[in-house]
């Protein structure tokens, strides 16, 4: 695996990650560390509906913490699976957002359980993975296909891949020190034609929403976690 500098590190430009915003409504956090930040774009977010929000953030890329802390309180350059976070002494945070983050380290429950001194008694983490058994890779496997790509599910830099089962067994076990306050997926049923040129926009967002509900593991190409301290 190749290890980048903070001047050669990827840089990850999008807008943010709305329905894993959507999902951390539910918890009006105040102070929040989005680790695996890049470029802010869920800080943009989050800043739409909780302008008064103190968002910090972590990334191993300059370019993407230059871009990230125009809309953040600070934002700081770390690797977190090799490095200490000596640079937290004296932080909290009411929510620690892992968006998409955790797929890219050796040990990623290592990595999350890092950063529980420095969530809040009542704080909340809020994890967000992609699902690898979403219907369209199951697809791609059937036929035979298992390439890696620059993005995705099977972006070249992830080294864990998760399913709606397995991820809760393997970042939060049962006598871990945190516990699962709630687990859902994001993701589409296979509408096609009826999608572009039939259904209405909200109908197919229903059906999406009712598809990855009933099931997860089929129709959710992401996986969301909220979780508490709590555990044994």
């Amino acid at each position: 695996m190749k290890y980048f500098t903070p001047a050669e590190a990827p840089v990850y430009v999008n807008r943010g990650n709305k329905a894993f915003v959507d999902f951390t409504k539910s918890f009006s956090g105040a102070v929040i560390l989005d680790v695996g930040c890049g470029i802010g774009g869920n800080a943009n977010l989050i800043k739409e509906f909780n302008p008064s929000a103190k968002i910090y953030g972590i990334t191993l890329s300059q370019a993407e913490q230059v871009a990230a802390s125009k809309n953040m309180e600070k934002c700081w350059i770390r690797d977190i699976e090799t490095q200490t976070l000596d640079i937290l002494k004296g932080y909290s945070f009411d929510m620690i957002l892992f968006c998409h983050v955790l797929e890219h380290f050796r040990n990623p429950r290592e990595c999350l359980l890092k950063f529980l001194p420095f969530l809040r008694p009542e704080g909340a983490i809020f994890v967000a993975v992609p699902n690898v058994l979403f219907w369209r890779q199951r697809w791609q496997f059937c036929l035979g296909k298992f390439d890696y790509t620059d993005g995705g599910t099977l972006d070249c830099r992830h080294l864990r891949f998760f399913t709606f089962p397995t991820v809760e067994t393997q970042l939060f076990p049962q006598r871990g020190p945190l516990r699962v306050k709630k687990k859902e997926a994001s993701g589409t049923v296979p509408l096609w034609i009826l999608r572009r040129y039939i259904f209405p926009e909200k109908l197919s967002e229903k059906i999406d929403r009712l598809g990855s509900r009933a099931a997860p593991n089929l129709f959710g190409s992401q996986i969301f976690i909220e979780a508490m301290r709590g555990g044994a």
